[in-house]
């Protein structure tokens, strides 16, 4: 597949999505939705891709919006095309029934640290910095960050980070959980690629349902939760991936999934 604005490989059961615009830090265009979007659909199609990574070319993961095409003359409807265009990639990356790693490599701000907290899991390098500017310049959120930032740090940090809108280090964002793991930089990418593959082992069925309940979690009852939780179980226990960890347990070796 040849992307103007990302690069997608598909390699041991990981689809990654490099964001492709490093001349300008790889900060996002309409376009670049557009593009990023359809990769998300072609990942989550494809059942030899078990877990999406996504990270950024050159010495940026993605600085936000691409203010030299704000310039250009747009009429209101554009621009509002082109805000949805992160509102309907952030709920995708939510939604995608397979887990989404986000390596960030470099600057990750405003846009660029709300596809991140959209993700599954955020790895960092030491030197990355995480940030959401938005309020220091008089403009506002976005990608569902007001109802994820809470969820992953709670109301009195996500607070902090939006009004002051100080950018934080990889160590930093683990210690009060916004990331999951700080990586040095040198070998940086192998080492997102090494978590990503430990989820890549995993049982496809059994993380798809993980993930929606988890999302929910705090959205339902424990009666509600409990009840989802039944049907979960009673639905994998009809898989092979099933049967297949019941006799890798027994038999004292690794399970091979297949998603079947």
């Amino acid at each position: 597949m040849s992307y103007e604005n990302i690069l997608y490989s598909m390699t041991d059961g990981i689809a990654e999505i490099r964001f492709n615009r490093p001349h300008r830090l790889n900060a996002v265009t309409a376009k670049f939705y557009e593009e990023f979007n359809e990769a998300l659909g072609i990942a989550e199609a494809d059942g030899d891709a078990r877990v999406v990574l996504i990270t950024g070319e050159g010495r940026a993961f993605c600085v936000g919006a691409d203010l030299k095409e704000h310039k250009v003359g747009r009429t209101a409807f554009d621009r509002r095309q082109y805000l949805q265009g992160e509102q309907i990639v952030c709920k995708r990356l939510i939604q995608l029934r397979k887990p989404v790693v986000a390596a960030v490599n470099g600057y990750a701000l405003g846009a660029g640290a709300e596809l991140a907290m959209a993700s599954d899991f955020i790895v960092m390098a030491e030197s990355a910095q995480i940030g959401l500017p938005e309020i220091s310049i008089g403009n506002f959120l976005g990608g569902g960050v007001t109802w994820l930032l809470p969820r992953l740090v709670g109301l009195a940090k996500a607070r902090e980070l939006v009004f002051l809108g100080e950018r934080i280090g990889g160590a930093e964002a683990v210690r009060f959980g916004l990331a999951n793991r700080s990586f040095a930089d040198e070998g940086f990418h192998e080492a997102a690629r090494a978590f990503a593959h430990k989820l890549a082992t995993k049982a496809p069925f059994s993380m798809a349902l993980a993930k929606e309940q988890l999302n929910m979690a705090a959205d339902r009852g424990l009666d509600a939760a409990l009840t989802a939780e039944l049907e979960g179980m009673t639905f994998v226990g009809t898989t092979r991936d099933w049967q297949e960890g019941v006799d890798a347990f027994a038999e004292k070796r690794t399970p091979v999934f297949r998603g079947e």
